[in-house]
């Protein structure tokens, strides 16, 4: 048996790479849970869901990677299928076919719990730079912020990375109502959307309170810092090599809870302007 873990990351989340820590930070966690048994993470970095696939066929043809995990999950998702018919055993970070076991954040929760703070300070209208619309947990931060009541939803659909912060805060800035506050799905997006606003006279949190939905360094260093979504990347690494060890150990597949999500209230969010 390899004593190799496979991850990869296609298209924009490969492009993120080397921006955003997020997933340093995620195989970081994988490793802690790994290293003892002695297996490790393989991380292939390719262009596309084509590439991805071919890249499981080798695997499987090779017996290069003992197991694999899945990320940045999509509806009607081809890859659960395609490692079960391969005989890859494999887990999911996220919602999605239940053929293996799942590691999954509540992101709803955690979105609704970002729109009632911002409604704490008054805001109404409320805008969002989210991720691809066709990930799952996209669709179900969408859902979220729809049910919400009371205020006005503006979503702009970005790619996480920092050019499509920017096109999203302009697109924002354009809307009638022009929202008040601005939530983003990762904060490479919300650093690039906070730099425009400063380019454009444009203050947080007098003019516009701006959250990002991953906390990072980058949060923390931005001007003014950023308000996020916090949850322990590291943590969730952690129990994705958990599971991944039961998965290869025979267990049935099983769900198991992401770490908790907490909302980090910084400079850039304040009371609605008047």
């Amino acid at each position: 048996m390899s004593g190799l873990v496979g991850l990869v990351l296609a298209g924009g989340a490969a492009d993120q790479v080397g921006v955003e820590p997020f997933f340093m930070e995620l195989i970081a966690g994988m490793e802690e849970a790994l290293g003892p048994h002695g297996t490790s993470v393989l991380l292939l970095v390719v262009p596309d869901r084509e590439a991805e696939l071919a890249a499981y066929d080798r695997w499987a043809a090779g017996r290069t990677v003992s197991a694999v995990v899945v990320v940045n999950l999509v509806h009607r998702d081809v890859r659960p299928g395609h490692l079960a018919a391969l005989g890859l055993p494999a887990v999911l970070a996220g919602r999605g076919d239940a053929l293996f076991s799942r590691v999954i954040t509540d992101d709803a929760a955690a979105m609704a719990a970002a729109i009632d703070a911002l409604i704490a300070l008054g805001h109404r209208d409320i805008g969002r730079v989210s991720g691809p619309t066709t990930l799952i947990h996209t669709a179900e931060r969408s859902a979220a912020m729809s049910a919400a009541a009371g205020v006005r939803v503006t979503e702009v659909e970005g790619d996480y990375s920092s050019e499509s912060g920017v096109r999203g805060i302009r697109a924002l800035l354009a809307a009638d109502p022009r929202p008040t506050a601005v939530i983003f799905d990762n904060d490479v997006m919300a650093v690039a959307a906070e730099q425009e606003l400063a380019r454009a006279g444009i203050p947080v949190p007098a003019a516009m309170s701006l959250l990002a939905c991953d906390d990072s360094p980058l949060c923390e260093l931005a001007t003014p810092p950023l308000s996020a979504l916090s949850k322990n990347v590291h943590e969730h690494g952690l129990i994705l090599g958990e599971a991944i060890l039961a998965a290869l150990g025979g267990a049935a597949p099983q769900d198991r809870a992401g770490p908790a999500v907490r909302i980090q209230l910084r400079e850039s969010t304040g009371p609605a302007p008047a």
